[in-house]
């Protein structure tokens, strides 16, 4: 006899735990952009657009805003992990990791997509890669964002519909 599998249609994530995980997403997307994009490949920094650096008193400015970012990053980040820890003290924590790589991912994505919009397109304080086609890059780092919010939330919704025997 072959046994039906039902997938789970009363799996609920506690608000906490859900808020953990998106705020760990946004602290992670932050980190990125700050180390990858700010230090590393030196693209753009958080002023780019406003103050051009030409002497040593910009360069000064920008890692201070670069520094302000970073620290925000710090703080979604330490709420993110403070959530968790106490979702876990409440045995809030379900037993599969998918729910928790999905709230990242669209925490991730989040963070890009409102900070994208924003800093580089409202505010235009600086640009994903400043040149000619700055706006292919912007509109590209707008659509990855949105695109970790689609794979997070598809995560989510494959982890809740799954059968138990899955996990």
């Amino acid at each position: 006899m072959t046994q039906v599998l039902e997938p789970q249609q009363s799996r609920l994530l506690s608000k906490q735990f859900m808020l953990a995980g998106i705020l760990l997403g946004m602290g992670f997307a932050g980190f990125f952009d700050g180390i990858v994009l700010h230090q590393i490949l030196q693209w753009h920094h958080m002023l780019s657009s406003v103050r051009p650096m030409t002497n040593m008193s910009d360069v000064k400015v920008h890692s201070v805003a670069d520094g302000l970012f970073h620290l925000a990053d710090y703080g979604l980040t330490i709420a993110g992990v403070t959530l968790l820890w106490r979702s876990h003290l409440q045995d809030q924590l379900p037993k599969s990791s998918q729910p928790l790589i999905g709230l990242i991912l669209f925490g991730a994505g989040l963070f890009n997509t409102i900070e994208g919009f924003i800093d580089h397109e409202i505010l235009g304080i600086h640009h994903v890669h400043s040149g000619t086609h700055y706006l292919l890059w912007d509109i590209g780092f707008l659509m990855f964002g949105i695109g970790l919010i689609i794979a997070g939330l598809k995560l989510l919704d494959r982890w809740k519909n799954a059968p138990e025997s899955m996990l």
